[in-house]
């Protein structure tokens, strides 16, 4: 009977797993702060017919910070109010993250003449909250109000003309998952359940390779933003970097961050969130499974294993803070890379806590065509840490904040990111509006 029930409760928590890794992997088109603005303009017009007379957004300093210099998808023009605009003239709500697909240059042009006549305003909202957007959309027939918050498509309030028509979402969320299901989350869980989950079953997983890694190749053929992955394979044709398994990583990776946050119009799949975190999570593994030549099961488990590494990272950072979130990308890429090269769980967990010990500090200055350097040097650390495991190295807890349990180095990462960065968000916002 206690052999029954625990097999029950076994299987119950890999079904909790799979339902972690359905909730966190969204096919996004575009940066998702952008698109969360837009997405919340479209809501707010869909409630109020008629000829736009104004259009105002305000937004917390992490989505300011965001939105305000990346690209849009297929579009020329940036920033806030143009993010607003568009969603108001041209978004399908319905699309939810991927509201962009389907819009137009002449849609652009639409929404830039709203900006030109003064019709479009933005600024920084009253909140604590690190995600909180509020579009108000007025009419010559009504004024609505939609708020987003804790989530880019966690819509919590729709007003029209005053009056609370939706009130929903959840408040504080920060990830999709519901913490019941959370609780299976640990390295080892996610380690055992990523050995025995059926590979049938890993879907999500395998269409995350797919379309991150054709972002990528986009990257590297393209001429895209700093041309930071791009740039790394052409030096390793001339002779000047070796094709190694850390420039395979940094270069594939790169390149499709160069692409996303430039504009490209390729869809990827985000993980909790973000769309540079979910190619960040994928591409080194990817782009390490080739070069190590592994069977494709061996890949797409390792790339499962990264992203749920990284969610559960993830869950308890928040999806934004002052430091870089692809830092959590290459702790679970790290951890995946170790698992190509048939690693034990121990070293799996060494790699995590050299990754911890290595990037813990990398701010997020805003996304931009910049981050794809991050994106370059989260995925060489990777690399760097998962070697060091394997060959027994381990940043001991006598060293700064990192324990012997990496459960609680994990812990003391998160808490940096959400209790021991507010002053510097603050200031690298300050910093960016001063320009």
């Amino acid at each position: 009977m206690l052999e029954t029930l625990s097999l029950r409760g076994h299987e119950m928590g890999k079904h909790k797993i799979l339902a972690v890794l359905e909730k966190e992997l969204v096919i996004a088109l575009g940066c998702t702060e952008p698109v969360a603005i837009v997405l919340a303009a479209a809501t707010a017009k869909s409630y109020a017919h008629g000829q736009i007379q104004a259009i105002s957004v305000k937004a917390s300093g992490n989505i300011i910070k965001n939105a305000k210099s990346v690209g849009i998808p297929g579009m020329s023009a940036k920033g806030l109010e143009f993010a607003a605009a568009l969603g108001a003239v041209a978004g399908n709500p319905n699309k939810k993250l991927e509201i962009l697909d389907g819009i137009t240059k002449e849609d652009e042009r639409t929404a830039l003449k709203l900006i030109e006549a003064g019709k479009v305003t933005a600024g920084q909202a009253d909140t604590p909250k690190r995600l909180y957007i509020e579009v108000v959309v007025e009419t010559d027939q009504k004024t609505s109000r939609v708020v987003i918050s804790d989530n880019h498509s966690n819509i919590t309030l729709i007003e029209v003309d005053g009056n609370a028509v939706y009130l929903g979402g959840c408040e504080n969320i920060g990830i999709q998952t519901d913490e019941e299901e959370l609780e299976a989350l640990t390295i080892d869980e996610i380690f055992e359940w990523v050995l025995t989950a059926d590979i049938n079953d890993l879907v999500l997983v395998r269409k995350s390779i797919e379309l991150n890694k054709i972002i990528g190749l986009e990257g590297l053929s393209g001429d895209y933003g700093l041309n930071v992955g791009k740039t790394i394979k052409e030096n390793v044709k001339k002779g000047i970097l070796s094709d190694d398994l850390a420039t395979v990583a940094m270069s594939l990776a790169a390149a499709g961050s160069d692409a996303r946050m430039a504009g490209s119009t390729l869809p990827v799949m985000a993980n909790t969130g973000s769309g540079n975190q979910g190619i960040a999570v994928t591409l080194p593994v990817v782009a390490a499974a080739e070069k190590l030549q592994v069977s494709e099961e061996r890949m797409i488990r390792a790339v499962a294993l990264s992203h749920l590494i990284t969610i559960h990272i993830k869950s308890n950072f928040g999806r934004l803070s002052a430091l870089c979130g692809v830092t959590a990308a290459g702790m679970g890429a790290s951890g995946a890379i170790v698992y190509l090269l048939n690693g034990s769980l121990q070293q799996i967990k060494a790699a995590i806590q050299n990754t911890i010990g290595n990037v813990s500090g990398m701010i997020c200055d805003g996304a931009k065509a910049g981050c794809a350097m991050k994106v370059s040097t989260c995925s060489n650390v990777a690399v760097q840490s998962a070697l060091l495991a394997l060959n027994h190295q381990e940043i001991k807890s006598t060293d700064g904040f990192i324990h012997d349990d990496v459960e609680k180095s994990i812990e003391s990462f998160c808490k940096l990111g959400n209790e021991g960065t507010h002053q510097t968000d603050e200031l690298i916002l300050k910093l960016m509006l001063e320009k």
